[in-house]
């Protein structure tokens, strides 16, 4: 019934573990030769060798998405006269994790830090240190920005990982509407005015978190009204190749000027569109977003 004069059933198994079966037929009636056999059976060997290194890579793969996700915020608190929205995209290409992070702590009732930073590598030795940033953010949150990142510095080349840490810190006062910012060596945030005009700004960087443990970092203070927007970042959303970094960032800061004013979700989703759907991601991507609410409320 199935045309078929012969077949050739090869369990495809490693280390004694069956993970599947190849079937070989034929139309016509076929002898087998002892050279056929030893043919079939080590290709049979190879296909279950790449299927059980696929299957393991997919598991891996999985386990590592998964240790992202868990390493990140699972919501960001609500703030009254904050609205806040955060995207993240991993990168498109390799099973390693990346160690981009960001966050919104709640430090008082007028009081609000949000972070952003990146982890040189991408392996699970920099999530695990990822962590140990966040950590280190949230146990020093509500002291000067400039304080937080010399005690999280100092944490850093204390633990002598090897990897260094990029990171901006930014405290915003919802009563005076002022942001206090200090920088580790990240991309400038962009501010986006009530107006729609926007400006990269230039908090002196300071340098990166776990090269020096004496590094001192300064603060440097701006007014934010309502209906302004702080926008931090990652550089998967800006570094492309070829294109100086400068220039990728003045074309980010245009974007964010002509995406119309609506929901900061509508925002976001327009920042990070580009980079959405394409196979050529090469670096995992975190923005956060936060803007003082029009009404004050």
């Amino acid at each position: 019934m199935t045309g078929r004069e012969a077949w050739a059933f090869l369990p495809l198994t490693v280390s004694g573990h069956a993970v599947g079966a190849c079937v070989v037929s034929w139309d016509r009636p076929h002898p087998f030769s002892n050279d056929e056999r030893s043919v079939l059976t080590s290709v049979a060997a190879l296909i279950a060798q790449a299927l059980d290194r696929a299957r393991l890579y997919d598991a891996k793969h999985q386990l590592a998405q998964k240790l992202q996700t868990a390493l990140l915020p699972s919501s960001l608190p609500r703030v009254p006269g904050l609205d806040v929205a955060a995207r993240y995209l991993p990168a498109s290409h390799g099973m390693d994790i990346g160690g981009d992070f960001y966050d919104v702590i709640r430090c008082d009732e007028a009081g609000v830090a949000a972070t952003i930073g990146d982890v040189q590598g991408h392996s699970i030795n920099a999530a695990a240190l990822m962590g140990q940033v966040r950590t280190s953010v949230h146990a020093t949150a509500g002291v000067p920005p400039s304080d937080v990142l010399s005690r999280t510095n100092r944490l850093l080349t204390d633990l002598d990982t090897g990897l260094f840490t990029s990171c901006v810190y930014a405290s915003l006062d919802l009563v005076h509407h002022r942001v206090d910012l200090a920088n580790a060596g990240h991309l400038p945030p962009i501010l986006r005015r009530p107006d729609g005009h926007t400006e990269v700004l230039d908090p002196e960087p300071g340098l990166l978190l776990g090269i020096d443990r004496d590094t001192e970092y300064r603060t440097t203070a701006l007014h934010l009204p309502p209906g302004a927007m702080l926008a931090l970042y990652t550089d998967g959303l800006v570094e492309v190749p070829g294109t100086d970094i400068g220039d990728a960032i003045a074309a980010l800061a245009d974007l964010l000027s002509r995406t119309p004013q609506q929901s900061l979700d509508g925002v976001a989703d327009a920042l990070i569109r580009p980079h959405e759907h394409t196979d050529h991601r090469p670096d995992d991507i975190a923005l956060l977003l936060l803007r003082m609410s029009p009404d004050g409320g």
